[in-house]
């Protein structure tokens, strides 16, 4: 390496940092970035032995949580432990002034009614009654100038060790086929699990509605499930026929209007929406004020529904008017069983499966997100990969299996099985992406290769995991897995 040069690109980077890190202008001191603060938080930055909360008391770290990058306190499922107390597992919320508990509105959203510690730069004010606070401004383990270097270093952005499961290297000590079978028959638990609750919801409302219900709740995504499933309780497949929109031949429309209408969606003013969709939701009126009427008791409330937090295309706008097109084809399940028994290869049925269940052209939809929101240039399609990657695995595949368990029919069931664990693997999420990171390592992307691996390890959180806490106290995973091993 050339010494001789001068070290610019170390300037560079420097001066990038500076530039809206810890100064205001002129150079006077202004309290660190929050994101600053949420790595030192995570990657415990600090005097670990010497933490206090401003009331005196004596602090323990065990774990300092998880970080939610959605709506929410910014660490979850935090193990800490107060003086004179046993430890305590709850949220912790990160601040840049304790002012800000009661200037973001913490104070009156149920969301942070676990936060056990509200974690800030300086304590400029008493903490409030009930909510332990701690400064981070004289815990650092380092100079603040170093933090804000090191904020933009590989090390900040890395899973810290500490986090790490205690079945981290259980597993990662086990060989490479064995890590793939024990991931592989836990995905088979949790396809058996989905397809035996469509079985007994089939019992009480048939098969055409248990499918419709699953359907929607994949939709819902977490948030939404339960209202989604609501409304296909409502609805289901031939559920309505004869309404003014079939007779004008726009059924889709038709169905648009009662799934937004029966979520509580549409607007009640058309200047709530930008001048390019009045003239749709105008139409959508049209259909829902002639029969409203018949549903006012069905209407689900505003406060139902979860729409903070997520990425456009998933807003339940966009997920209702997609299904708005399957419930127009009311043979739909039809196909899907036609789909299914005619046995094409994977690498056929996979493709098949999507264009069955793609919606046609949508002049509105094709172009937004939302109802108010502005159309784009580029169509995109109401059913992406990754979702179908999720309704194939989480509804169709087991409500599929489900039927050919309650007729006896051991192919059929060996092929849903088959194109279950051959399904590329879906989109990330933050469950999923955590329990990579803790039981895996970060370079566990290229053993999840399918959408059964990725639905194999959501099982083993939701059995384990789930029943633990940020410690492990009490998983018996690990000694489990050192058994398993240990048999070869």
């Amino acid at each position: 390496m050339n010494r001789s040069w001068p070290e610019f690109y170390r300037r560079w980077r420097r001066e990038g940092l500076e530039a809206g890190a810890c100064r205001e202008a002129g150079g006077s001191p202004a309290p660190p970035p929050e994101r600053l603060l949420q790595a030192v938080w995570r990657h415990q930055r600090l005097l670990r032995d010497r933490l206090r909360t401003l009331d005196g008391r004596r602090l323990r770290i065990l774990h300092p949580g998880f970080h939610n990058v959605e709506a929410g306190p910014d660490f979850q499922g935090a193990v800490v432990q107060f003086e004179g107390e046993p430890a305590r597992a709850g949220d912790v919320e990160v601040d840049v002034a304790a002012s800000g508990w009661e200037g973001h509105g913490h104070h009156t959203n149920p969301a942070y009614g676990r936060v056990i510690l509200h974690v800030v730069w300086e304590p400029a004010a008493a903490a409030g009654p009930g909510r332990p606070t701690m400064a981070l401004c004289e815990s650092l383990d380092a100079p603040l100038e170093e933090l804000e270097e090191w904020l933009g270093s590989e090390a900040a952005r890395r899973w810290p060790e500490e986090c790490r499961g205690r079945c981290f290297d259980a597993l990662g000590g086990m060989a490479a086929e064995g890590r793939r079978e024990l991931i592989r028959q836990a995905a088979r638990v949790r396809f058996e699990g989905k397809a035996r609750e469509v079985r007994a919801r089939a019992r009480q409302v048939g098969w055409d509605a248990a499918l419709a219900e699953t359907m929607f709740r994949v939709l819902g995504y977490k948030h939404n499930a339960w209202p989604m499933q609501r409304l296909a309780e409502l609805v289901g497949w031939g559920a309505f026929e004869g309404g003014v929109a079939e007779a004008m031949g726009e059924p889709v429309l038709g169905w648009q209007a009662r799934l937004l209408g029966l979520a509580g969606m549409l607007p009640e003013e058309l200047s709530a929406v930008p001048a390019g969709s009045r003239r749709y939701v105008r139409r959508l009126w049209d259909v829902w004020w002639r029969e409203r009427s018949g549903w006012l008791e069905a209407i689900l409330p505003s406060a139902c529904w979860h729409r903070h937090g997520q990425r456009p295309a998933n807003h339940p706008h966009r997920r209702l008017a997609l299904a708005a097109h399957w419930l127009a084809r009311p043979g739909l399940p039809g196909e899907i069983e036609a789909w299914f028994v005619l046995g094409q290869p994977a690498a056929e049925a996979i493709p098949a499966l999507g264009h069955l269940l793609q919606a046609g052209p949508d002049e509105f939809w094709d172009v937004r997100c939302t109802l108010r929101s502005r159309g784009r240039g580029e169509p995109q399609p109401l059913l992406g990969g990754a979702r179908l990657s999720g309704l194939a695995v989480n509804a169709i595949l087991p409500w599929l299996w489900a039927r050919a368990d309650a007729g006896r029919n051991e192919a059929l069931r060996g092929r849903a099985e088959a194109l279950y664990a051959a399904w590329p693997k879906g989109e990330d999420n933050r469950v999923l992406g955590l329990a990579r990171d803790r039981l895996l390592g970060p370079s566990s992307g290229r053993e999840l290769r399918t959408a059964a691996d990725q639905q194999g390890l959501l099982q083993i959180v939701r059995d384990f995991c789930d029943r633990s806490n940020a410690i492990c106290a009490g998983c018996d995973f690990p000694a489990r897995l050192r058994e398993l091993e240990s048999r070869g």
